[in-house]
């Protein structure tokens, strides 16, 4: 590995694209770090030891939301954007049309809806979280002018991450608003470390929670690793063909069904669905009357970690089919195998095919869904579960929560991953061109 990182940094070619990279990243956490005016540090502390969910979403934006900063957001709007567009195209046939049918330009005319549609979204989830931080008192109560100021600032930082992101896709390595999300959740370990020493209590308890703690975050790594590489090879052949004097086709490859075809998608949808009982309640539990019991009560009741456990893994498992349905299509990979003269061996081309394929599809998504389901509901349960088993209340294991699961170890592994791939190819390719 470090033989890699020496070759990476002796290629110019590559050692410019690293160190963009590493500059945009820079760009991000300063602008992460530039907070708005207005803001009481206390009592945004208090509030997001309140909401576990919204933790759960700080973490996305790198330690910008509880900031306050410019980027609060982070990507956030443009992620919605992008995932309320793939779903159109499963009921509006002209952007299901456009998204299979036309290639790389129907695709970056989708991305380009994505783009336009992530400004509304970006003002709307602002105004969304000025009011709830206005009730819970965290920010002094704005004027109009200062509340459509704040919203254009943060959604402009958020259309500024989303270009960074595009530059670095083009320029970089990788997908570059993946690695925007990863720079973002890396950069909160530092500040776990500090809290983290700063809580230790040195007793062979709290040793023993910690070396329990880290054995099992390297178990459950590894095993996300092992379930984002699994694959399940679905045999192909195609049939010779005769022409003129060259025989063409004959050969036998596989079609790879990976085990967790949804990816992060699932737990994200899950995540925000859970978040909103919430969030509305907040806006009403300083009220009188019916509508503020009301509202205290569906807000302990969201805010519980037994409920959120539950309804997340329910859902992430739901959501995990949906979105696979909406995103990979038996139907049409068969068809298009067999336009190319590919079948299934055993199997007969067309509907039998796709049928097939939907068979394994189900039964592999299963084992997809309940691991990825679990691995969501991690953070919500280990780490005041190992303080609560040891006797222990101050361990700061729950900064490290982070490690143990949810979308934020499965972004990690995935981009790192992809990452690897990435620059392994590129480095083979230059390796071919100096033969």
């Amino acid at each position: 590995m470090f033989e890699k990182i020496v070759k990476i940094f002796q290629i110019p070619d590559l050692r410019k694209k690293v160190l963009f990279i590493l500059g945009v990243f820079a760009v991000f956490r300063i602008m992460a770090n530039i907070p708005m005016p207005g803001v009481d540090a206390d009592k945004m502390a208090e509030f997001f030891e309140g909401f576990e969910m919204f933790q759960l979403a700080n973490i996305f934006t790198g330690g910008s939301l509880d900031q306050f900063s410019i980027v609060m957001l982070g990507l956030g709007p443009y992620i919605t954007a992008v995932i309320i567009i793939q779903l159109l195209t499963l009921v509006w046939p002209r952007l299901e049309k456009m998204y299979k049918e036309e290639g790389d330009a129907g695709r970056q005319k989708i991305n380009q809806y994505g783009r336009i549609l992530t400004v509304p979204f970006a003002f709307m989830q602002t105004y969304g979280m000025l009011a709830l931080f206005q009730g819970q008192n965290v920010i002094a109560p704005l004027t109009t002018l200062e509340t459509i100021t704040a919203m254009m600032v943060v959604a402009a930082g958020t259309v500024f991450l989303m270009w960074l992101g595009e530059l670095i896709t083009e320029k970089g390595i990788g997908n570059g608003v993946s690695l925007l999300i990863f720079a973002g959740i890396i950069a909160t370990v530092p500040v776990s470390i500090g809290r983290m020493i700063m809580e230790i209590e040195f007793s062979p308890e709290s040793l023993q929670a910690y070396l329990f703690f880290f054995l099992l975050s390297v178990f459950i790594i590894s095993a996300v690793v092992h379930v984002n590489e699994a694959r399940r090879n679905i045999p192909v052949s195609y049939a010779r063909q005769v022409k003129g004097r060259k025989v063409y086709g004959g050969a036998s490859t596989y079609l790879p069904l990976n085990l967790n075809p949804a990816g992060v998608i699932p737990i994200i949808f899950a995540m925000s669905i859970v978040i909103i009982p919430s969030m509305v309640a907040g806006f009403f539990v300083g009220s009188e009357g019916i509508i503020g019991n009301l509202a205290v009560t569906v807000s302990s009741f969201f805010e519980s970690p037994t409920v959120q456990g539950v309804l997340i893994f329910i859902m992430v498992c739901l959501f995990t089919y949906f979105y696979t349905a909406v995103t990979f299509d038996p139907k049409n990979i068969s068809e298009n195998l067999q336009k190319m003269g590919g079948f299934v061996p055993g199997i007969r081309p067309g509907k039998s095919t796709a049928n097939y394929i939907y068979y394994i599809l189900n039964r592999v998504l299963l084992l997809g869904a309940l691991f990825l389901a679990t691995v969501a509901v991690l953070p919500l349960v280990v780490g005041g579960g190992i303080e609560t088993i040891l006797g222990l209340r101050e361990t700061g294991i729950e900064t490290f929560s982070f490690l143990i699961g949810g979308a934020s170890l499965l972004i990690i592994v995935s981009v790192v991953l992809e990452t690897i791939r990435q620059i392994n190819a590129q480095l083979q390719m230059r390796e071919y061109e100096t033969i």
